[in-house]
């Protein structure tokens, strides 16, 4: 199985939420249990030999990854949800879509005692969801941002170099 393999995979969805908007769909490789385990065994070879004490995945296709890279990886998994989701006292950041705009949140005690984080999403696009997670986890004294991983890098809507640009180390399985 190769990298090319995952990309060929990935369905295409022109105009969807909204014209103009060409939508990768990773549903295909999800539902392929080979694709989905090669998937996950490449974004987690950037953390291996990392000190990484919780990956936290971004709402909602970063959950699947997310979670399945903390089990390799022996850490912990916090979810980054929408409003209304988590049940407990949260941080919240506010930050803009490619189509919209929304809020992203964090129970305020999810990273005690963790010191070592990753954020894991499943795209990569202009930036603002990326953005957003960074911002949450500065609430949080003594966090430390090991880095970013992403399915997919979509480098013409500029969100890797923004993240480049801060300094930030993200990884990327494929681009478009």
């Amino acid at each position: 199985m190769k990298i090319n393999d995952l990309k060929k995979s990935v369905r295409a969805i022109p105009n969807y939420p909204k014209k103009g908007i060409n939508f990768r769909d990773i549903t295909t490789v999800l539902s392929d249990k080979e694709l989905f385990q090669y998937m996950i065994d490449r974004m987690c070879i950037p953390w291996k030999g990392e000190d990484v004490d919780a990956v936290l995945g971004i709402e909602s296709r970063g959950f699947i990854m997310g979670s399945a890279i903390a089990y390799k990886l022996n850490t912990a998994f916090i979810p980054l949800r929408k409003p209304d989701k988590l049940p407990y006292q949260t941080f919240s950041v506010n930050y803009d879509l490619e189509y919209g705009s929304t809020q992203m949140h964090i129970h305020t005690d999810a990273l005690n005692n963790l010191q070592n984080v990753i954020i894991i999403d499943d795209l990569l696009a202009t930036g603002g969801t990326a953005l957003a997670a960074i911002e949450l986890t500065e609430k949080f004294e003594n966090t430390n941002l090991v880095g970013m991983g992403f399915f997919i890098d979509l480098p013409s809507l500029g969100g890797s170099a923004i993240l480049k640009k801060k300094g930030i180390n993200a990884h990327f399985l494929i681009d478009f």
